[in-house]
């Protein structure tokens, strides 16, 4: 059996990845530095995390308690809060994965450290029958301002580390790579950005036997150990194998064979590095699998959204009284026909719902019978114009959001026969119904609203709205309803 024990550089598109084994020295350095500013991160937040206790605990005693608080006893309490923050976000391992993780991932992961550690501290003080010489509201306010901190804090390292990491200055990985000398070049350069240097790359073995028979490592790769000893000097942080999809058994062997070294393997199956990128791995009853799309919102995040409508429509209808009442009467004044205007449009999961709007053109069409508005349009009354320009025409649609049928924020929705056409053209466009259609968007903040005269139109609009639908949070909903009220760009196309 004959076995490609081949050292194989796999050149990046911008650099060099292959690294010979005597840079060891270089990389230690850059994981010391590394190590470093980890260390610095929660030396900080320590530090941080104890003065925000001890502040919020002064201010509120002299500003709401006219009374100077117990000096010494805020001090050991802040000190116990700030260790224990400490204690909790390296038990679980909070800043060793600093390096990988996503900004918002290092953020919540914060937050719920400081919950579990207030819960911990009150639970210590009831047991311990102390709990009458500590105010609730000093420690609520104690709360609230540690939670403030511990953002700040790492916020302030994330945006410090991650360019550090980008720029080559700290690796936040080394990899060994296993494979195709093609497949490791463009593994390689996929995952420079995110500070993950390959350090040596080797061709995939030659197996002599076929994946069924295969009993052990040792019998399909017998001069696994060869391989095995190259690596260990090496003092990579991963080894990462890039089968084919024919490999992949063999994939497995072989990592089994490479389990004896001190680092996290990986298998990754070229021809599906993309899907893979969008999927997770999850428990499903008694099984486990490749979860690849998700319902955008949980049960709970559709609740927080809902509020979150329900509340901002009833005061955007209270606030918009004096509108209801103007603006019927100068639509009546400019044109004949209904205010309103009623369209049958798609909501969510491609459900028909009447759209409301106030009524801006002389023609009232619908269904197929539909062409959108474009600019210069004789159809467009003069007060609709002003409408259309400043979109209050969209206000009626409050209503829509009271009773569900829309969300303040959304994917914009189109026409029934616009969404045919393009649904027809854009193999994801349907994936827009996955939440209830907005009265604005991340796509019309963005500029792209108005008529959709081209495929690349609706592409982007669709790219924009699916990149809400895969990232929804409540501040990204409150980020958009701000925007809209005040970015130009949501008035660009506005005709």
């Amino acid at each position: 059996m004959s076995y490609a024990f081949t050292n194989s550089p796999a050149p990046a598109k911008r650099q060099a990845h292959s690294v010979a084994g005597s840079n060891a020295v270089a990389a230690g350095a850059q994981k010391n530095r590394l190590f470093g500013m980890v260390v610095l991160a929660a030396s900080a937040e320590l530090v941080v995390v104890a003065i925000a206790a001890y502040s919020a605990a002064a201010l509120y005693h002299r500003l709401v308690l006219f009374d100077p608080p117990e000096a010494s006893k805020y001090i050991l309490q802040s000190i116990f809060i700030s260790v224990l923050q400490l204690l909790v976000s390296v038990g679980l391992r909070q800043y060793s994965r600093i390096q990988t993780q996503p900004r918002h991932v290092f953020l919540w992961s914060g937050a719920s450290s400081v919950f579990f550690v207030f819960s911990l501290f009150i639970s210590t003080i009831f047991l311990l029958k102390i709990s009458d010489g500590f105010s609730r509201a000093t420690v609520i306010a104690q709360a609230a301002s540690v939670l403030l901190a511990v953002l700040c804090t790492r916020t302030v390292w994330f945006s410090l580390l991650q360019p550090a990491i980008a720029s080559g200055l700290i690796e936040a990985r080394r990899i060994i790579l296993i494979g195709d000398s093609s497949h490791c070049s463009d593994f390689s350069a996929r995952v420079f950005g995110s500070g993950i240097r390959t350090i040596r790359s080797f061709e995939f073995p030659a197996v002599g036997l076929n994946s069924s028979t295969m009993l052990s490592a040792g019998e399909a790769f017998p001069h696994a150990h060869q391989l095995v000893s190259a690596c260990r000097p090496l003092r990579a942080d991963d080894i990462v194998i890039l089968s084919s999809e024919a490999d992949v058994p063999a994939a497995l062997v072989l990592a089994e064979a490479l389990s004896e070294l001190p680092l996290d393997v990986h298998v990754v199956p070229v021809g599906a590095i993309d899907l893979m990128a969008m999927s997770r791995i999850t428990q499903f009853g008694n099984t486990v699998t490749m979860r690849i799309f998700q319902c955008p919102l949980t049960q709970f995040n559709r609740a927080v959204k809902r509020a979150f409508d329900v509340v901002t429509s009833i005061a955007g209808l209270v606030l918009a009284c004096p509108v209801f009442v103007i603006i019927p009467i100068l639509i009546k004044l400019d044109s004949r026909g209904p205010v309103l205007f009623r369209q049958t449009r798609h909501g969510y999961n491609t459900e028909p719902i009447r759209v409301l709007k106030f009524r801006s053109m002389i023609v009232m069409e619908d269904g197929d019978n539909f062409s959108p508005a474009v600019r210069g349009d004789e159809r467009v009354t003069r007060v609709g114009r002003f409408l259309r320009r400043t979109n209050l025409d969209e206000l009626p649609q409050l209503f829509n959001v009271l009773i569900g049928d829309m969300s303040l924020v959304g994917p914009r929705p189109h026409a029934t026969s616009q969404n045919e056409e393009f649904a027809r053209l854009i193999g994801s466009f349907h994936r827009r119904h996955n939440v209830k259609p907005g009265i604005t968007g991340w796509a019309q903040v963005n500029g792209y609203r108005g008529n959709v005269d081209t495929l690349e139109k609706m592409r982007r609009r669709v790219e924009y709205d699916l990149f809400y639908i895969d990232n929804w949070s409540l501040l990204l909903d409150v980020k958009i309803v701000i925007l809209t009220l005040f970015s130009r760009k949501v008035y660009r196309n506005a005709y």
